[in-house]
């Protein structure tokens, strides 16, 4: 009677061993997912034309404005 207990224990062994692994790679994603720079980094530095553009399209500036800083940001280029 004792061993019929036991084999019926281990019946879901397995599972457990599953979902252990699957915890294990999942956790090893995450920390490759953090140091490679995913969702836990800084974002990229915003071009300054981007940055006028999307102060432009806000209405921070007017158009002349936009026209003005653009042409200067492209004679730097």
């Amino acid at each position: 009677m004792h061993w019929r207990i036991y084999e019926h224990g281990m019946e879901f062994g397995w599972l457990f061993v599953i979902i252990f692994a699957a915890l294990v790679i999942l956790g090893i994603i995450h920390l490759v997912n953090l140091l490679s720079g995913g969702k836990g980094a800084e974002p990229l530095e915003e071009s300054p034309i981007n940055i006028i553009k999307r102060r432009y399209a806000k209405g921070e500036i007017t158009r002349e404005e936009f026209e003005r800083m653009k042409s200067d940001l492209l004679k730097e280029c």
